[in-house]
């Protein structure tokens, strides 16, 4: 009887805080009400950067289509995909150049695809005219961005498309648990060979107009645990430690009377 009335001095404590009320968590879009503040869609031009891998392909006015092809890569049979995207692409390395095996070396680090596009057409027309009316056409093979924290499926989310937006990327990668913060979402970003860090706040009206709000290729988001779900983990440890050492008090106190006795 003693050893009970000790274990519910322990416990009752514990048991009393962790049913304090909780907080309201907000809600994606939580302070939207209607459509009076439209605004215009902005989509930024996402730049290039090192370590992207880019399809290149080349056409022109010619009748031959055997003329085009010298200036493209060869590409899988038919019916077979390119398991690697780096076969199938030129890859920007380290110091932002890409290698054409018929044009030779570009910088692409921090252009946008329409003025590396640009850039292949005057190599492809001056000083000699190799193809007549060339068209380039540039697409990312490995846009991907990547979601930690309190989400459904953490990890790597990979697009056919080149335009994702938090929203989507957090959708993507299972949505956002009960106890994922949704109003300090943060955006880690590499641009111009320096890194920076985003917030957003979800449950804001003008989150759209934030400029982490279209993510770039290899941005990391991170959703945070709430203060909840952190005072619930370290309750849990807490009672853990307590119940172990409950669990040897009470063992010393058998072995105690086993051996008194």
């Amino acid at each position: 009887m003693k050893f009970l009335s000790i274990l519910l001095f322990f416990c009752l404590p514990i048991w009393f805080f962790s049913c304090k009320p909780q907080q309201k968590i907000p809600y994606y879009l939580d302070n939207v009400t209607d459509t009076t503040g439209k605004g215009v869609v902005k989509i930024p031009e996402i730049k290039i950067q090192k370590g992207d891998i880019l399809s290149i392909q080349i056409y022109s006015l010619s009748t031959k289509p055997e003329i085009d092809q010298l200036y493209n890569l060869p590409a899988p049979p038919a019916g077979i995909t390119a398991a690697n995207p780096a076969t199938a692409g030129y890859l920007v390395d380290n110091s932002g150049n890409i290698e054409h095996h018929r044009l030779g070396v570009f910088h692409a680090e921090g252009m946008t695809k329409a003025e590396l596009a640009a850039e292949v057409k005057k190599r492809l027309t001056q000083p000699v005219e190799l193809l007549t009316g060339p068209t380039v056409i540039i697409r990312y093979l490995n846009f991907r961005v990547t979601v930690l924290g309190q989400v459904g499926q953490e990890g790597a989310v990979s697009v056919p498309g080149e335009r994702l937006t938090v929203l989507e990327a957090i959708g993507l990668a299972g949505g956002i648990t009960d106890y994922g913060r949704k109003d300090n979402v943060k955006i880690f970003r590499e641009a111009n060979g320096q890194r920076e860090t985003g917030i957003i706040d979800l449950s804001a009206k003008d989150f759209f107009d934030s400029p982490y709000y279209n993510l770039q290729q290899n941005d990391v988001v991170i959703i945070e645990p709430t203060k909840q779900r952190q005072k619930e983990a370290d309750q849990q440890r807490t009672f853990q430690k307590v119940t172990i050492g409950l669990s040897l008090v009470a063992a010393a106190a058998t072995l105690a009377n086993i051996f008194i006795r």
